[in-house]
Formats: structure tokens, sequence, C-alpha cells
């Protein structure tokens, strides 16, 4: 059976506050990004306890889909309706030739990757052409979310228990 680590995907759920404490940052794009938006400093100060909460919160949920993006095997797992108790002959086969076939940083980065510019990228952009934002606001939030999401794909393919953190693909 497919198993969850929830040891990755609470790491990789830390990501996106990690990325934003950069990415944000006045010194990075924090300054920009705030003209964007039109918020000032004196905005943003205040009680963000519970920001920061609901934002590792969401995150999780975030880091729980890029399984799904990101593990080849947990397709396999669907193809069969979920259940390995019911499956053919050959699903065994196959997972025996093929089960951690792809399991990696770089793959996983690769798929994150591709669902910022083919999934993150258009829905950031739509909503703010409706927003009226301008596009340095698109691209410094797309870029944001991009790099944040590789990372942690990379994180949850390439860390699976109880082997251990893979960087290149093991067979």
């Amino acid at each position: 059976m497919m198993q969850i680590n929830y040891w990755a995907i609470l790491v990789a759920a830390l990501i996106p506050l990690i990325m934003g404490f950069i990415w944000y940052h006045p010194k990075v794009f924090g300054t920009v990004w705030m003209k964007e938006v039109g918020l000032t400093e004196e905005q943003m100060k205040g009680q963000m306890f519970g920001v920061f909460i609901f934002s590792i919160i969401l995150s999780a949920l975030i880091a729980f889909f890029l399984q799904m993006v990101t593990i080849h095997q947990f397709g396999a797992m669907g193809m069969i309706g979920g259940d390995e108790m019911n499956a053919k002959e050959s699903y065994a086969a196959f997972m025996k030739d093929y089960g951690m076939a792809y399991r990696s940083f770089g793959h996983g980065a690769l798929h994150s990757f591709m669902a910022g510019v083919f999934f993150v990228f258009p829905m950031i952009a739509i909503n703010a052409m409706f927003e009226r934002k301008s596009w340095k606001y698109t691209i410094i939030n797309t870029a944001y979310w991009t790099i944040t999401i590789t990372i942690m794909g990379g994180i949850i393919c390439g860390w699976y228990a109880p082997d251990g953190f893979y960087w290149v693909t093991q067979k």
C-alpha cells in the first residue's frame, strides 16, 4: 500500500513560510510587492500569529496535494481503485518492477515546477487581470509560488520512509 509520509508533508508545509520570509523581505521583493498591492508597512504590522498558523495548515493541504502530482505510484494506486487486495497480478508485477521509480528530489521538483508554470501562473494571472493588478505583481507572486512548490514537491517525492531521502532516482 502506498504510504503517506507525514514528516515530508510537515516539512514541506513549512517551506512557504520560510520562502515568504526571504522572498517578501523588504530587501528582496517585499517593498515592491507592498507597493503593487497597495499596502504600507504600518498596515503590515500587527498580530501575525494566526496568519502564520493558518498558512501552515493551508500549506499542508498544498503539500498533501503535491504527492499526487509528484509521486507516480499514487497514480498506479488510483488505476486499481486504491485497493491493492482487489488488484490483478499485473499490478503486483508492475510495482515489483517499478515500485520506487522516479522517487527523487529532482523528479518531484520537475513536476512541481511544471505545475507552477502551467497551473499557478495562469491562476494568478487571471486573478491579477480582474483585480487590475500589474504584471509585476503577477510575476512576483507566480515566481514565489513556483519556486516554493518546486522545493516542496522535491521534498515530498524524494523523501520516502524508511529508506531516507533521495536526490537522484532510485531503482
